[in-house]
């Protein structure tokens, strides 16, 4: 389909930036944010990521009130970028991305901002983290989203087992999570993870989505999620620092080294449970 080969947002003259690997567009009251590497289907390696922050910080700090976030090109995200971020035997370089992503999440969840991830084609692994971090959540009728750490011995990062545990509950956040189980969009749906179906025109319905709630008293629906995150910000705080324990500990198994391999060399991984 044509909507698939285009990015997903239309093209805005004033108030863009390219930062390379992100767009970004403030305009009046509406920020459009764009992740940008769609020859690997906007994997997100540690330039994106730090590219993410600067483009957050500085939506966070702008006048903008709804901030809609989507992908370049066949998808939204399909993760960490697993050649360039995972294969690194520079642990200091771990704990410091860790550090960046927790810091791009912490900003996402907490901005008072109305947040929208408009998903289509594939959202996988760090990249549905980020997608799940907004307060609303739009996917076109043939997306997939994957929680998909497990093919690689590893575990949810970017809150990823917060924001599966909210929408989803605890029991089938871990089925979820130890499945790697693909949702299409009506499982996704189903399963709590999205808000909305798109059919037809993604552009047009997310841009009436956001029409809609600026026409509404936007600093009552800021507030609101002021409150929600107040409430919620150290526990969030709390699952980002085990998940980057926790993630520490699996780059150290055996099932991740062949993970890693098997992903590398196209082929289906053995794990041993070591």
């Amino acid at each position: 389909m044509a909507w698939l080969q285009q990015p997903l947002l239309r093209e805005y003259d004033k108030g863009e930036k390219k930062m390379g690997t992100v767009n970004l567009t403030i305009q009046e009251r509406t920020a459009r944010l764009e992740l940008n590497r769609p020859e690997v289907l906007n994997a997100m390696d540690e330039n994106m990521l730090r590219e993410l922050k600067k483009a957050l910080d500085e939506i966070n700090g702008s006048s903008a009130e709804v901030v809609i976030i989507s992908g370049s090109g066949r998808g939204f995200s399909a993760g960490g970028d697993i050649k360039t971020m995972l294969s690194s035997a520079d642990e200091g370089a771990f704990f410091e991305i860790m550090d960046v992503i927790s810091d791009i999440i912490l900003t996402l969840y907490t901005m008072p901002k109305l947040v929208i991830s408009a998903i289509h084609g594939p959202a996988a692994g760090l990249g549905l983290s980020f997608a799940l971090a907004a307060d609303y959540i739009a996917a076109h009728e043939q997306s997939v989203l994957a929680m998909n750490f497990i093919g690689i011995g590893l575990i949810p990062d970017g809150g990823g087992h917060y924001f599966l545990e909210k929408r989803a509950g605890e029991a089938r956040a871990k089925q979820l999570i130890w499945s790697g189980e693909k949702l299409d969009a009506a499982g996704a749906k189903h399963a709590g993870l999205i808000d909305e179906i798109v059919q037809g025109d993604m552009v047009s319905a997310i841009e009436d989505l956001a029409g809609s709630w600026l026409k509404k008293p936007v600093k009552a629906m800021i507030e609101t999620k002021s409150i929600y995150t107040a409430a919620n910000k150290e526990r969030l705080l709390d699952m980002l620092a085990r998940e980057k324990e926790g993630q520490y500990k699996m780059r150290q198994t055996l099932d991740h080294q062949e993970g890693i391999s098997s992903f590398i060399e196209k082929r289906q991984p053995v794990f041993t449970g070591k």
